[in-house]
């Protein structure tokens, strides 16, 4: 089932709506932002040398830096009455990365996600249960106002207490689960333990996943779990875009189809910036063609892929993107959270009873990833009073769940325990990649 005609728009079509929009687009931020006026004028471009849409590449890129150095609102090319919507994202500095809906953003957002979820596999009848945490995060809303737009119904779960969550899927025939991977796999799990068996008891037809990166061994333990019947498909999008509604997966599973009537893609090389030809394999860069509120211009994504431009065997012509195979920088993806080291950094150095040097190891145990801290005891702070010791924990717990959103294990160590460096200190350990 394809849920738009701009699916099936022929390359030229494509281009002439893409390049419309572009020379809108530049124009409108380059009258209404300063911050992209000044950025153009330093590069000596102006919104008329936009001609083509190989003139996108003169463009300065732009970065979730500029987004913190313009917080809160900086960037934004409306004033805030005509806003009905804030969402952030958490930033390395502690400071998130804000963004913006008008009404015509919000309606554009659900049509770019029930396009998604059509190729997906969802459908009208569906029973959708929604497992991402509902709040800032731009996952749950995203996924459910866009499955309510074709018409399905919505279970608004959000996360936590996984035997409820099984209770819910059973007792309200859940067909559709929107979840990360690795949490959709827990749920398997957990209900097998409650006596269940996925495969006859629950009724999931399709689960639409992301918001982590999806491998296909763990799309494979999806189906050992609850049997062949699960269709899964993900989708890739983030807050500084759009959300959720990039990009998804059709039920082909050949790549992730780009809504590219509102989204111009490229591919880069991250040291040199340069663009790279079609099918070679770089860092994905996104010009927001539709956005009113933020409409962001070449935005890196640091996300690692390529770009796909034949015709697929579903019947869209649109791009698509190769599943993405990391970063170009250094976040962790922990239970759908960003996580940068440079962020626990900043926890750990302003607790006085803590020394400057750590190790953060991720693992994953039961499909759930689990974050590890290692820290020194300052040489002031030594104690073996368990009291004292588990005050300090407890305290540095809290300060990181604050900063992250993530509960994380902490390891006290005795002063000198940890590793030293010459060169550049390698502070991350990450199991799930083995």
């Amino acid at each position: 089932m394809i849920w738009a005609k701009e699916e099936t728009l022929s390359r030229q079509e494509i281009e002439a709506i893409q390049l419309d929009k572009l020379q809108k687009v530049v124009a409108r931020v380059y009258e209404k932002v300063p911050y992209y006026k000044n950025k153009m004028d330093e590069a000596g471009i102006k919104p008329e040398d936009v001609k083509t849409l190989d003139d996108l590449k003169k463009l300065p890129f732009t970065t979730k830096q500029d987004m913190r150095d313009t917080y809160p609102f900086g960037l934004f090319a409306v004033d805030k009455s005509e806003l009905e919507r804030i969402h952030a994202s958490s930033g390395t500095t502690g400071k998130p990365t804000v963004v913006g809906y008008t009404k015509n953003d919000l309606d554009v957002w659900s049509e770019c996600v029930a396009r998604l979820a059509v190729m997906g596999g969802a459908r009208k009848e569906d029973v959708c249960q929604i497992c991402f945490g509902y709040g800032m995060f731009t996952g749950a809303l995203g996924l459910h106002y866009g499955l309510e737009h074709i018409g399905a119904c919505i279970i608004p779960s959000s996360t936590g207490n996984t035997e409820k969550q099984i209770m819910y899927m059973k007792d309200f025939g859940s067909t559709l689960l929107v979840a990360t991977p690795s949490y959709a796999l827990r749920l398997g799990e957990v209900a097998t333990q409650m006596g269940l068996n996925p495969q006859t008891d629950l009724e999931l037809k399709t689960a639409l996943v992301g918001s982590e990166l999806m491998t296909e061994p763990m799309r494979a333990e999806m189906k050992k779990l609850y049997g062949d019947k699960l269709v899964v498909t993900q989708n890739y999008g983030m807050s500084e875009l759009i959300g959720p509604g990039v990009s998804g997966e059709c039920t082909e599973l050949c790549g992730m189809h780009i809504n590219e009537d509102h989204f111009i893609a490229e591919i880069i090389d991250p040291n040199t910036g340069e663009v790279l030809p079609a099918g070679e394999k770089g860092e994905l860069v996104v010009t927001c063609l539709s956005k009113e509120a933020i409409p962001l211009i070449r935005y890196r994504t640091r996300d690692i892929t390529r770009l796909m431009y034949e015709p697929c065997k579903c019947g869209r012509t649109t791009a698509r993107m190769e599943n993405l195979s990391g970063r170009t920088d250094d976040m962790l993806k922990i239970r759908g959270v960003n996580v940068f080291p440079s962020q626990i950094e900043e926890v750990l150095l302003n607790t006085e009873e803590i020394g400057p040097h750590y190790e953060i190891i991720v693992d994953r145990k039961n499909h759930a990833d689990i974050l590890t801290i290692r820290v020194e005891l300052a040489p002031a702070s030594m104690t073996d009073d368990f009291a004292e010791l588990e005050k300090i924990r407890n305290k540095l717990r809290g300060a990181l769940r604050t900063m992250l959103g993530l509960d994380a294990i902490i390891q006290l160590e005795s002063p000198n325990t940890l590793q030293r460096f010459e060169g550049k200190a390698k502070r991350v350990t990450d199991n799930r990649k083995k």
